[in-house]
């Protein structure tokens, strides 16, 4: 099984369903458009990230999509820290048919602050309910690490290899420049790492050879077990194609056979426990 670790899908915006800020990527991806882009290059299944840029908190689109293809698609929903009532929203989404996960946007008005309440009661009530907590937390890895330390039951997923990530060309100068802060989580067993997104991190065209050095070193340090290959479609619209951000994990001579079947959907169904 190829399973994608992150994708996300969308309506365009209408007064039924408006979005609340406008995402880079094309107008709208809905879940048939995320179906025929898997098909096309032989991905079984994937995660599908309830997109925040558009819809906040509610992940009614999602679900909607994941109740059409059940067996090609699981959830994961962004919630709140801020919110006092965000322990009845988690119990809630772990009642929700295909939810593995829950995301936590840390950007903006989210604490900085590791012993911040909202956040340790976010985690505190994932882990009551057995579902991994998302972190996108480029920036603040010394924090990502610190709450991995203060919840050890709680199972932690950095997103996007830890790195703040382009929309469009150029991928940044020094694009691995907090590698070794990335490494260091790797001491937290309850801590995983998402490899989504990071051909979008390469300064050279397909197959993005110059990824796989850093990349290997994460490997190294978490074990492919807590690694987890995805593409972040559609946010890489601008950079790569969707089978590029595929196939380059496939025509790499980094990995063997089995380090892929690991790597692109073994770690993966043992993180979200996807049978």
């Amino acid at each position: 099984m190829i399973i994608d670790s992150q994708v996300h899908a969308y309506e365009r915006n209408h007064p039924g369903r408006p979005w609340a800020a406008v995402l880079h990527g094309p107008a709208e991806v809905t879940g048939a458009d995320m179906i025929a882009a898997m098909d096309a290059v032989g991905v079984d299944a994937a995660v599908l990230v309830s997109a925040f840029t558009m819809y906040r908190y509610d992940a009614s689109y999602a679900v909607d999509v994941y109740n059409q293809w059940p067996d090609r698609f699981r959830l994961i929903k962004p919630v709140d820290p801020t919110d006092p009532g965000v322990g009845e929203t988690i119990a809630d989404w772990a009642a929700t048919k295909g939810a593995v996960a829950i995301r936590i946007m840390m950007r903006g008005d989210i604490s900085t602050d590791p012993a911040d309440p909202g956040l340790n009661r976010v985690l505190a009530a994932a882990a009551r309910h057995s579902l991994p907590v998302n972190l996108l937390c480029w920036g603040r890895l010394g924090q990502a690490s610190q709450l991995a330390a203060r919840n050890p039951d709680t199972t932690l997923v950095i997103d996007h290899v830890g790195l703040q990530q382009p929309f469009e060309p150029p991928a940044p100068k020094e694009p691995f420049a907090d590698l070794p802060n990335i490494l260091a989580l790797a001491q937290h067993p309850n801590v995983n790492i998402k490899i989504s997104g990071a051909c979008t991190l390469s300064h050279q065209p397909f197959p993005y050879n110059d990824i796989w050095d850093p990349l290997c070193q994460i490997f190294e340090a978490f074990g492919l077990d807590r690694c987890l290959w995805g593409t972040d479609w559609t946010r890489a619209v601008g950079l790569l194609t969707y089978a590029q951000g595929v196939d380059a994990f496939r025509v790499t001579d980094r990995l063997s056979d089995s380090d892929r079947a690991i790597l692109m959907g073994g770690a993966l169904q043992r993180v979200y426990r996807w049978s």
